[in-house]
Formats: C-alpha cells, structure tokens, sequence
C-alpha cells in the first residue's frame, strides 16, 4: 500500500478539494466523501505506478472499482466512488492535467436506494407532546416541532438565526445546501412552540456566545446538530412503538405525510430544498409501500 501520493498526483488532490470547497461550495461532509474516494483511487492509482494525473485511463478507473466489487462493497458505495472518480476526471481534463476524460466512458452500478423509515403521524403527535416546561424541555419542543413542520435538514435547523422567522406569515427562512436560500412555511403547533421559546426558554440561556441564534445550547452557544440528534433519539425512545430514527427520519416523515395528505410533489421538492425532481420521489415510493401494507391488512381478496 502506498502511504504517501507522488507529488503530482497529491498537489491534484488538493487542487480538487480546494475547487470543490472555494469554487463548487460544497459542504466540509461532501468535501471529506469525495476527497476520501479519490484518495482511494489515487492510491490505488500510484501502486500500478502512475504518477502523474496525465497517466490515469480507463483501465485503472475500472480495475480500481472492479477489486472493490470483488470486495464486496455495497452497490451504493460502488456508484458514489464513481460518481467521485468522474468528477475528478472533468475535472481534470478542463484543467489541461488530463488529455481525455476517461470518466466520461466510466460505468458503474447504480445505488439501491432503501425506502427511508419514517414515523406514523400519531407516532408524529406523540413525539412533540412530552411533558415537561423546563428550559431544555422547551428547546426540544421547538426543534422536534420545526424538523417536523419544515422538513429541514439538521444543518439547517441549528443554523437558524431569530431573525430568519417571520412569525407573522408563520414562514422561516432556511440557507440550504449550496447556500440557496428558500422559505419554507410552518403551522401552528411549531408556532406556539416558537412562542414558548422565545419568551420562556431562550432567554434563560443567553450569554456572550449567543448572538442572533435562534436555538440554543445550555451553555448559550448555538446548538449543535450532535445534541439535536441525541435529543430526538432521546425522545422518540418514548413513543411506544416507534421507529429509532435521526433528524432525517423526521424529515423523509413530513416528505411522506404531506405526500399522503394530497401535496403535489413540486411542492414538496421546493420544501425540502431538492435539487431535483428524482430525490424527491422516493417519498411517492414510501406511501405506495404504506398502502400496500394498509391494502393487504385490510382487503378480503389482498
């Protein structure tokens, strides 16, 4: 195994992550993903002896993928690392480090997609009506309330400030992925919880780190995604029956139930902040799967 890239092949890799953080703006999770597969891949590259990034083709783009799949990796990670590999080799080859694009005639398996778990909507209502009016009490309240009616990624969530809510219209603010910003509206119970917060909880907690976040640590810092995650597994555990999902299970639930009510897929891509169509309708997928289940339970000729 070759513990250290040649030179050339280390200054594309950091030229690569350097364009996909300061030019592409992708997220430090998407960076760390893609620079850990082309990692791999130039590693693998350097022990068949290229050197250089002009040396890569074809056949080392499918030998690399091909030991993998002899490996046993999974089909998803198998198509996520070359979906990597032909976006270095673009790359690449409009820098001038490459005379071709061999990615361009790469193939790869296409990810199994699972059906998300999500939660029944009782199961929903259940979660958000724990007892208790502590501070931190009133937090998780409002953040569960907010996963739920929004559908925000966590990210998104802790990165709200108390200006992006506009109480009036019952609207947030929320600066997604590739900083594109989009509005997304709330309903009533997140407001009451939004009410509680700002006027009973929120300010037991300020202090010199606080600033203009809306959700807080009890230290007073903006809350992190890692105690929202603890605290949404912390009180799910609590709903009889429930699934043990994260903040995105909350997340594929409220894709669902506003599917299931009757909300036109349009409607639920510009929510949920996708960049395309096809995401989104895997949620379609996960209401035909509840009703099939509901058909089969319920039918005499199921």
């Amino acid at each position: 195994m070759i513990e250290e890239l040649p030179g050339a092949l280390e200054d594309a890799r950091q030229a690569f992550r350097a364009h996909l953080s300061l030019e592409r703006d992708r997220s430090p999770h998407t960076v760390r993903a893609y620079d850990g597969d082309l990692t791999a891949l130039l590693t693998f590259a350097a022990s068949l002896g290229v050197v250089e990034p002009a040396e890569l083709d074809l056949s080392v783009l499918r030998a690399w993928l091909a030991g993998q799949r002899r490996a046993g990796v999974a089909r998803s990670t198998l198509a996520r690392r070359g979906s990597a590999a032909r976006t270095f080799t673009g790359w690449a080859h409009r820098r001038g480090l490459l005379p071709t694009d061999p990615g361009a005639l790469l193939a790869t398996p296409k990810g199994q997609r699972a059906l998300p778990e999500v939660l029944r909507p009782d199961e929903a209502v259940r979660l958000v009506s724990f007892e208790g009016d502590g501070v931190e009490d009133l937090r998780d309240r409002v953040a569960l309330e907010l996963l739920y009616a929004t559908g925000v990624r966590v990210s998104e969530l802790c990165g709200l400030d108390v200006d992006d809510v506009d109480q009036g219209r019952r609207v947030v603010r929320v600066l997604g992925k590739g900083r594109k910003e989009r509005s997304v509206p709330y309903g009533v119970p997140a407001q009451r919880a939004l009410d509680r917060w700002l006027s009973d909880g929120r300010p037991h907690w300020t202090g010199t780190r606080t600033g203009v976040a809306l959700l807080l640590g009890v230290r007073g810092g903006r809350v992190d995604p890692r105690t929202v995650r603890a605290l949404v597994h912390r009180r799910l555990a609590g709903v009889p029956g429930a699934p043990d999902l994260g903040p995105h299970g909350l997340r594929h639930s409220a894709a669902t139930h506003l599917l299931e009510g009757g909300a036109d897929l349009r409607s639920v891509q510009e929510l949920l902040g996708h960049a395309t169509l096809a995401t989104t309708q895997i949620y379609t997928h996960v209401s035909i799967e509840r009703l099939r289940t509901s058909y089969e339970r319920a039918h005499p000729r199921a």
